[in-house]
């Protein structure tokens, strides 16, 4: 299994697509469409906080336990669902106790699946990852301030400091372009095979 992961526009999809491609193993991509709560979510965070955690952790939980017979790569990994709670939970949007609760009935849960070969932490400047986030226009991602972006990305930053659950590569995608640039695509396919 190898887990992708960065902020929002980072391009997670299009390299866990690119890999799976290149790898012929499965792809688990992120339950957005499939999520009926996200939307609500982004209109009324105090709300939906919580159960939007616990949907995604359950989602995800089951494509791990699929990729587990199978193997796979996926466009967000399981374990930094935590940044986001955590974020929640500062800006007052999920309870301390919801919090609580959702690490316990996470790491119990987490305790139980095989890790990933190998994480990708995609790094990118909170303009770029703004720039993209636009380009893609996807509404409820728009109508989120620079400022929690920023945060977000300082949060992703500080994890993968101290992230010790896989293998990890860190790749800086500022100046990459891995859907227009076949070079730049060789140029990170080629380092994630060297980590696998």
């Amino acid at each position: 299994m190898i887990f992708i992961d960065g902020v929002v526009g980072a391009g997670k999809s299009t390299l866990a697509k690119i890999l799976a491609d290149e790898l012929n193993i499965p792809l688990y991509k992120e339950p957005v469409f499939e999520n009926p709560i996200l939307d609500k979510f982004y209109h009324n965070k105090k709300k939906y906080s919580f159960p939007l955690q616990i949907f995604l952790l359950n989602k995800r939980l089951k494509m791990v336990n699929d990729a587990m017979k199978t193997n796979g790569v996926f466009d967000r990994s399981i374990f930094c669902d935590i940044i986001f709670a955590n974020i929640l939970t500062e800006d007052g949007d999920m309870l301390k106790e919801e919090l609580e609760l959702y690490k316990e009935v996470s790491e119990n849960l987490l305790s139980h699946i095989t890790l990933p070969e190998l994480t990708i932490y995609l790094e990118i400047s909170t303009d770029n990852a703004i720039n993209r986030i636009k380009q893609r226009g996807r509404d409820f991602e728009l109508l989120m301030p620079r400022d929690y972006w920023e945060k977000l990305n300082i949060h992703y930053r500080n994890y993968f400091k101290n992230y010790n659950k896989s293998k990890l590569l860190i790749i800086n995608v500022d100046n990459l372009d891995i859907v227009n640039n076949e070079i730049d695509r060789k140029k990170i396919l080629e380092k994630i095979k060297k980590n696998l």
